[in-house]
């Protein structure tokens, strides 16, 4: 398998061809090479897309190989929503035949057949199906909105789950948005919806792409750092 030094980080990635993309993408996953995927390229290409996005890699390694916290989820554990990390209550509930996850206004609340402990394997689920609901009701009318505000226009929205991307613009200009993204902050959800949006118009990441975008939203340069910082893929 291929690999670079950049610094005293080595980088292994592994490239996975697919004709449909029209750019390429780069997932960092723990525990894995990096996954460098898109229209087909030799090694020389493939190295350098690598190297260019070498720092960005190197900080993502460091970020998904941190060793996992596996403690449980209890009362007082914090689950995050919109930018926000909310006081999490676990009520032990007998009645139950499955764990279950509300959310009220300030706290959300998990509902536990077996006791006052949830494994985050178990909660995980449940919190990525309240995103989808909330992304469903919030985000798809933000869409809408940025339409209006930008003058472009999707030929559709939907909410997806993806490997390792936050959302994408398809070849039809179809909006597709990870449930994922109602972890983050609004400000940070509107620079995604506004991403995607200018995609319909500059596929890649080219400069006409970047001026659309400033031209949408000026300060999106703060809103993309924020989404940089968040672990996930080279999403968008």
């Amino acid at each position: 398998m291929p690999r670079l030094q950049y610094g005293k980080t080595t980088i292994e990635w592994q490239f996975k061809p697919d004709a449909k993309l029209k750019r390429h993408y780069v997932t960092v996953e723990r525990g894995r090479p990096v996954l460098l995927r898109g229209p087909r390229v030799d090694f020389p290409e493939q190295e350098a897309l690598v190297r260019q996005r070498a720092r960005w890699i190197r900080e993502k390694l460091a970020l998904v190989n941190k060793p996992q916290a596996e403690d449980a989820v209890v009362t007082g554990s914090r689950l995050r929503y919109c930018g926000r990390s909310y006081f999490t209550e676990v009520r032990h509930l007998p009645a139950l035949t499955t764990p279950s996850l509300a959310f009220t206004a300030s706290r959300f609340v998990v509902g536990c057949p077996w006791g006052t402990s949830v494994a985050p394997g178990v909660v995980a689920p449940l919190l990525e199906g309240f995103y989808r609901e909330r992304a469903e009701e919030k985000l798809l009318p933000r869409v809408r909105h940025w339409e209006r505000e930008s003058g472009l226009k999707s030929a559709g929205t939907r909410i997806r789950h993806f490997q390792s991307r936050w959302a994408s613009c398809d070849a039809a200009n179809v909006l597709q948005f990870h449930p994922k993204v109602m972890e983050l902050a609004g400000s940070v959800q509107d620079y995604i919806i506004v991403h995607e949006l200018c995609h319909t118009v500059e596929k890649n990441h080219t400069t006409a792409f970047w001026s659309l975008v400033a031209q949408v939203m000026p300060e999106w340069r703060r809103e993309h750092e924020a989404l940089e910082r968040a672990v996930f893929g080279d999403s968008i």
